[in-house]
């Protein structure tokens, strides 16, 4: 089988083939094929491969193929990457590091939130990556028709609602923020979760905005308990984010980054009173990475250890000043065992059950069945299904829909070059609270990105 990441100079690519490489899902990929924008970059990840260190209790067998590692191989042609291809993982950022700070940057200036995937900046960014991804689609479909998708490039739900309508059901989106929640609730909670099941969890949602709403064990939802122990929400990572009030007021544990949401004042507040965005921190560690990595003779340490400073950064604004992510916290799966578990079923016809980002359908009733929503979902060999879910509670409707509507016009912008439209799912966007502002920021986002402006046919 043939694996082909595209983007594969991204930071997490070690990841994905430390998992390809020991437990279920060894032997499951032969050969690995990295291409990127910067194939510097992507032999930069190749020695970081290279170097991994064998999983721990690794016993060889006197076969030459013992280690079961797929060949790795770096492509810098897109088209000969793709040829042959059993499934793609795309995994691009459009306009590099320097593109996400001007997203954070024009976001604050024009007093708004200035982050990545949610509110203006997430809008800034859809609008180029895509784009570029549904150039990927369609080169997809002339030199691997039949591959499967699994896009991880943000922001996830827009880029995999935006490819559907060139790959419909062969494109898969993911995330880890989602599952991650749900294993550590789960723990919190005292509720064993078989592997490959979502039995008895009850999460919905879009992309970067969804609830746990239930925990069903030996036929007693467990949740409502959890919501009521302080010293048990405080043990994990959202119940430290939203405090044990939140939670008890809505029944549900929120994602993580409804933060942006529930505290909107406060995530603003320390945004901009912060001395860098997250993109300029990132920037400054990753720097000199990549020529480090091209000349180290332990690559693999480097990249470790910037890996542990990477994760030990990630979303720090909702955390007290010296609040530090505890290692119970990375604890979720991370995208490499989501994006893998999805391979697995597909390629092997063994269905699992993951919170993914699937069109909506039928699920819910208040929501268009093209939109792209994430849920807790079965996936075989014949792709994905959603399960079935309860009704959503106003509140969840009303957020979704607002944030949809505002989604769904941010993808009619890309596709069709239709500034109007962006315009518009700015100004609807509820993190956007001035029609004025929302036009000062698009306005903004041209002038940092000349190629905006152009791009727009009417």
């Amino acid at each position: 089988m043939r694996l082909v990441i595209v983007g594969g100079g991204g930071f997490r690519v070690p990841l994905v083939y430390r998992a390809l490489s020991q437990g279920s899902f060894a032997g499951l990929i032969d050969v690995l094929v990295l291409v990127d924008a910067d194939p510097a970059r992507a032999e930069a990840i190749r020695r970081v491969l290279e170097d991994m260190p064998l999983p721990r209790g690794f016993v060889p067998e006197p076969d030459a193929h013992a280690e079961r590692r797929p060949a790795v191989i770096v492509e810098p042609d897109l088209r000969t990457a793709l040829a042959g291809a059993d499934v793609v993982f795309a995994a691009i950022r459009s306009g590099g590091l320097e593109g996400r700070i001007l997203d954070e940057r024009v976001a604050l200036g024009a007093g708004l939130l200035g982050q990545e995937t949610v509110g203006a900046g997430g809008i800034s960014y859809a609008l180029r990556s895509i784009p570029d991804m549904m150039r990927l689609a369609l080169l997809l479909q002339e030199h691997a028709p039949t591959a499967w998708l699994i896009n991880f490039t943000n922001p996830a739900g827009m880029v995999t609602e935006a490819l559907r309508t060139v790959l419909g059901g062969r494109v898969i989106g993911i995330c880890d923020s989602a599952s991650g929640l749900v294993t550590r609730a789960s723990v919190a909670a005292g509720v064993p979760l078989a592997p490959g099941s979502l039995a008895g969890v009850d999460y919905v949602g879009l992309n970067h905005l969804g609830w746990l709403r239930g925990l069903m064990h030996d036929g007693e939802d467990r949740l409502p308990a959890l919501l009521r122990d302080p010293a048990r929400l405080l043990s994990f990572e959202e119940g430290r984010v939203f405090g044990p009030e939140l939670p008890r007021l809505l029944g549900a544990v929120p994602n993580e980054y409804l933060f942006y949401y529930y505290h909107h004042r406060e995530a603003l507040r320390a945004v901009s009173s912060a001395a860098q965005t997250r993109g300029e921190i990132l920037e400054s560690q990753q720097r000199g990475l990549y020529p480090s990595l091209l000349t180290a003779d332990r690559p693999f340490q480097v990249w470790e250890g910037a890996r542990l400073a990477r994760e030990s950064g990630y979303l720090v604004e909702a955390r007290p000043p010296d609040g530090q992510r505890e290692t119970s916290d990375l604890a979720g799966g991370g995208y490499e065992r989501v994006a893998l578990s999805v391979m697995h079923a597909l390629l092997t016809d063994t269905p699992a059950e993951l919170i993914l980002n699937v069109r909506n359908g039928t699920t819910f009733a208040g929501l268009p069945e093209d939109a792209v929503v994430e849920v807790p979902a079965r996936v075989s060999g014949s792709g994905t299904v959603p399960l079935p879910a309860a009704p959503l509670t106003l509140f969840q409707l009303g957020l979704m829909s607002s944030v949809k509507a505002s989604e769904q016009s941010t993808v009619q912008a890309a596709l069709r070059g239709d500034r109007e439209s962006a315009l518009r799912a700015l100004t609807i966007h509820p993190l956007i609270d001035s029609a004025h502002a929302a036009a000062r920021v698009l306005v903004a986002y041209e002038t940092a990105f000349p190629g905006l402006g152009s791009f727009w046919r009417g």
